[in-house]
């Protein structure tokens, strides 16, 4: 079964991807969708040598609360370009110390930070151990830092146990 399916939660991802992209449930829609999300992987494998450990439910709770933060993030930062005078703003670039110990979960930090409005990961130390994020605006960066790392550092560590 590892064979015809290498990575079972990216051919999932696939699948999933693939229904949403084409923005319709057929049954067409739907089977070159799970051809994608198994042929995909079986081509790549040969390229993940080392597959991470995934806790998967982890992993969609973890993407609950990410689309959450999204969905808040964009009401602020609606709120600080429509209320807050541009001298009032106090952006920051924060470095961030990395606990994460794979490269994927490096990968998700940064593009969770990336993908929350307000914030965006820059640069990855090149040991591996700061991530550097530019905030928007920052009154008090090291309890952002906290923030990120308690919100969603703590919870990646689970999801990449």
């Amino acid at each position: 079964m590892s064979r015809l399916i290498p990575h079972p939660g990216l051919s999932a991802l696939l699948v999933v991807v693939w229904v949403l992209m084409v923005n319709d449930l057929s049954f067409g829609a739907l089977f070159l969708g799970i051809i994608i999300g198994v042929l995909l992987p079986i081509f790549t494998a040969p390229f993940w040598p080392g597959r991470p450990n995934v806790n998967y439910v982890a992993g969609i709770a973890y993407f609950g609360l990410v689309l959450w933060d999204i969905i808040v993030a964009n009401f602020e930062v609606a709120a600080i370009i429509l209320f807050k005078r541009n001298r009032d703003l106090q952006p920051a670039w924060l470095i961030v110390p990395l606990e994460l110990g794979t490269p994927e979960a490096i990968t998700v930090f940064a593009g969770t930070i990336s993908l929350t409005p307000g914030t965006v990961s820059t640069d990855v130390s090149a040991c591996g151990t700061y991530l550097l994020v530019h905030a928007l605006d920052a009154p008090d960066p090291q309890a952002d830092v906290d923030r990120i790392k308690s919100r969603y550092e703590a919870r990646l560590n689970k999801v990449f146990a």
